[in-house]
């Protein structure tokens, strides 16, 4: 097992190219074939396999890692090498037409997340990144925004639809924040939100409830791309279950705040 993170940003690419592969040529399933795993979440076995396809092109190279996936392994986790995967991110998206949808995988040796990409599949276009080898789109490097003033800057959300119980919580920060930006935009898919951060379509972007496997590759990219990626509390955000605000320096600083109502 290898811990180069540049390499393992490759060998990310190569099994997230080959869920994409498929995902791309797969009919979008019948509504009466899919499954609910919780209040609106669902999933079919169009997931399934592409989570499959992930994880036997990783543990193939590195037979001592471990897959953390949404779908097969989601409590998966321990020292070493881990993967953190979501071969379908905005599920809903995808089994709607809608063309916000995409492959994410992140990398972390010992809980420290060091490589990720995220392929967005409708548009075919990949972004990478690796510890200290900054964060790219094919050959084209990632840099977060300049904006700094908050009239001018348009942020990415997330809604609590899953964890209902944060919508009134969440509504009185949109509340405060929608107001003060030249807009707010939800699209569905975090990885991709998290990727138009990295890039600086987004200069600021903050969420409630995300897993693992939502933001384990976006985290990486916003990071070596300049960009700045916590909790709630300002604390380096991790891949686990939880809030997660990022964005440019000083937007994040100021998002921060604003959720807070400070």
């Amino acid at each position: 097992m290898t811990g180069d993170p540049q390499r393992l940003a490759r060998l990310a690419e190569r099994a997230a190219a080959r869920a994409s592969g498929f995902l791309a040529g797969v009919r979008r399933p019948d509504p009466a074939s899919w499954t609910s795993k919780g209040h609106h979440d669902f999933v079919t076995e169009v997931d399934r396999t592409a989570e499959e396809m992930i994880a036997e092109t990783l543990l193939r190279a590195e037979p001592g890692s471990s897959v953390q996936g949404e779908e097969h392994s989601p409590d998966a986790g321990g020292p070493g090498l881990r993967w953190i995967v979501d071969p379908l991110d905005g599920t809903t998206n995808f089994l709607h037409g809608y063309p916000s949808w995409a492959v994410s995988i992140g990398a972390s040796i010992d809980g420290e997340l060091v490589a990720g990409t995220v392929f967005h599949v409708p548009a075919h276009r990949r972004y990478t990144a690796w510890r200290g080898g900054g964060a790219w789109a094919g050959p084209e490097p990632l840099r977060v925004s300049t904006i700094t003033t908050p009239g001018q800057a348009l942020l990415g959300t997330g809604f609590p639809f899953k964890a209902t119980e944060l919508i009134e919580r969440y509504l009185a920060q949109l509340g405060r924040i929608l107001p003060a930006t030249s807009g707010v935009r939800r699209a569905g898919a975090a990885a991709l939100d998290l990727v138009d951060v990295a890039a600086g379509r987004f200069d600021a972007f903050w969420e409630l409830a995300l897993a693992p496997w939502d933001k384990a590759a976006g985290i990486i990219l916003i990071r070596e791309a300049g960009g700045v990626v916590t909790d709630l509390s300002g604390s380096p955000a991790t891949a686990d279950h939880g809030p997660i605000v990022a964005g440019n320096p000083v937007m994040h600083e100021w998002l921060l705040a604003m959720i807070d109502g400070r």
